[in-house]
């Protein structure tokens, strides 16, 4: 092999990209897809199934209040900066899965793991090299009707959507409008089904 084909291999991402964020959407997201929280104990009262979170403070939020989710996504970070460390170690203290997923795009390796986690009898917390912000879209969109998906809304609390086939739909048509390849993301999505 000569260097120039080493030099190739090396430029190859280690993992697959999928979808990219457009900045004509950007603004959209801003507005938070449900009710806003700033007590877990509060949210408890109202999840009474799966429980999904996206995010270090509110996964550490839920398990300070007693209640594993079924499905977490944390990067160690929070508003782009380190979380501090004990949350740190709470939340990360029982990584099931480790992918990546870069700022700004949503990765076939951490549909993969989402898709996993979903089929999991036992609660998964995986483990984002990059970002996991935006996981909270395909989440809602693969999650089973009646679930909680729990993301932080930075400086406002934690925004709760219960899922239902209205949500889904939204969730499909917002990341169909999302550059890349959809027709992929759900493709990966729906093997869960099969």
């Amino acid at each position: 092999m000569s260097d120039e084909d080493d030099r190739a291999d090396a430029a190859e991402p280690a993992y697959e990209p999928l979808l990219v964020l457009p900045d004509d959407l950007r603004h959209e997201l801003k507005e938070p897809l449900g009710p806003i929280e700033t007590d877990a104990d509060v949210l408890l009262n109202e999840i009474d199934g799966p429980l999904i979170t996206v995010g270090d403070v509110v996964t550490y939020h839920f398990l300070r209040a007693g209640r594993k989710p079924d499905v977490a996504f944390v990067d160690e970070r929070t508003k782009r900066s380190a979380v501090d460390d004990e949350i740190r170690r709470t939340v990360t203290e029982e990584t099931t899965v480790e992918t990546v997923n870069p700022p700004a795009e949503i990765s076939a390796d951490v549909i993969r793991a989402l898709r996993d986690a979903l089929e999991r009898d036992e609660p998964t917390t995986v483990l984002v090299e990059g970002e996991e912000d935006l996981v909270a879209l395909p989440a809602i969109a693969a999650a089973p009707e009646g679930a909680s998906v729990v993301y932080g809304q930075p400086n406002e609390g934690m925004v709760h959507v219960r899922v239902t086939d209205d949500h889904r739909a939204e969730m499909r048509a917002l990341l169909d409008r999302f550059e890349g390849n959809a027709d992929r993301l759900w493709e990966l999505l729906d093997a869960s089904r099969d």
